[in-house]
């Protein structure tokens, strides 16, 4: 997918010791006294990527980017064979963006995200308006009950074979309920006879309903496996639990944004999250500006030549 900018090297980063016993890996570059912004990555569990700054004007943004808990450089790591989740929620992540903010002496700083970074972007927005100068948010979810359900069990009558290799690595008796639910259990199984399967299935299952891409890969079955098994703990964790957002909440809060100059890109072939979603948030944040992508799937071309426009824009 096209890039406008090449990847810069940071100039700064550390880690950020955010209680509850983990530290987050974080980073800055681009332009020391540029226009701040911060980018909140996908998954849950994907961990930040250099290539996601390359939307952004170096010259122009101070661009600051951070591994949310347990998973990238972040510790303790969603990978060790016991983990405690316990403290890992959306309220911990919002609280950690917070405290990043701070640590670095932003005032407001404009925030963008991907995938499951949306949801979490227009959660710490409605919680701290105060904060954001501006929203850019691409491939928009909100992780609600029913969209957990679509990509889980709907979608196996688009991937019918592939759903039902996914579905039947589960007991029988666990294959009608709340699936993320179901994998998990297996995913915090201590024994790697049981986690490590577990999350190669996942995974799989992962790769299949984000394929609708020109230039797709199968990026996490390739991962290492100890990544794989994190990312799939983070996802079923955070999806077994609607994303810890009261369901619809996100939508129904909308009107928090009121004032905050809000970007929305979707690809009209997003088969993992379906563009009402978008639609929706759109019509209810007053000003909202929506792109849909008529031939991009879960990311694209189209979106990300329209989010890099947008953020020159905004510089």
């Amino acid at each position: 997918m096209p890039y406008p900018y090449d990847i810069t090297q940071p100039f700064d980063g550390g880690m950020l010791d955010v209680g509850d016993g983990h530290r987050l890996a974080w980073e800055g570059s681009g332009a020391r006294d540029g226009k701040p912004a911060v980018l909140l990555h996908g998954g849950p569990g994907s961990g930040s990527s250099p290539r996601h700054r390359r939307l952004f004007d170096p010259d122009r943004y101070l661009i600051v980017q951070f591994d949310q808990r347990m998973c990238g450089r972040s510790t303790p790591s969603a990978s060790e064979p016991v983990v405690d989740l316990s403290t890992n929620t959306t309220p911990d992540l919002i609280a950690d963006i917070e405290r990043l903010r701070r640590h670095l002496d932003i005032d407001a700083w404009l925030v963008w995200g991907g995938s499951w970074g949306t949801t979490l972007g227009l959660a710490y927005a409605q919680g701290h308006p105060h904060a954001v100068t501006e929203l850019v948010l691409g491939s928009v979810v909100t992780t609600t009950r029913a969209e957990v359900e679509w990509v889980t069990r709907a979608m196996g009558r688009i991937f019918p074979e592939r759903w039902r290799t996914f579905v039947e690595h589960l007991p029988p008796g666990r294959r009608d309920g709340d699936l993320a639910a179901a994998y998990h259990e297996l995913l915090i199984d201590p024994d790697p006879a049981v986690h490590q399967p577990a999350a190669d299935a996942w995974c799989e299952w992962e790769d299949t309903h984000v394929s609708l891409l020109g230039g797709w890969r199968a990026d996490l079955s390739a991962a290492d496996p100890a990544v794989r098994l994190g990312f799939a703990r983070l996802v079923t964790h955070y999806w077994s639990n609607a994303g810890f957002v009261p369901d619809g909440a996100l939508v129904d809060g909308a009107s928090r944004l009121a004032g905050i100059p809000t970007f929305l890109a979707h690809g009209r072939a997003d088969i993992s999250a379906p563009a009402d979603v978008p639609v929706e948030l759109a019509r209810r944040i007053e000003g909202a500006q929506l792109h849909i992508a008529e031939h991009d799937g879960h990311g694209g071309n189209d979106l990300s030549t329209w989010m890099s426009s947008t953020l020159d824009h905004l510089a």
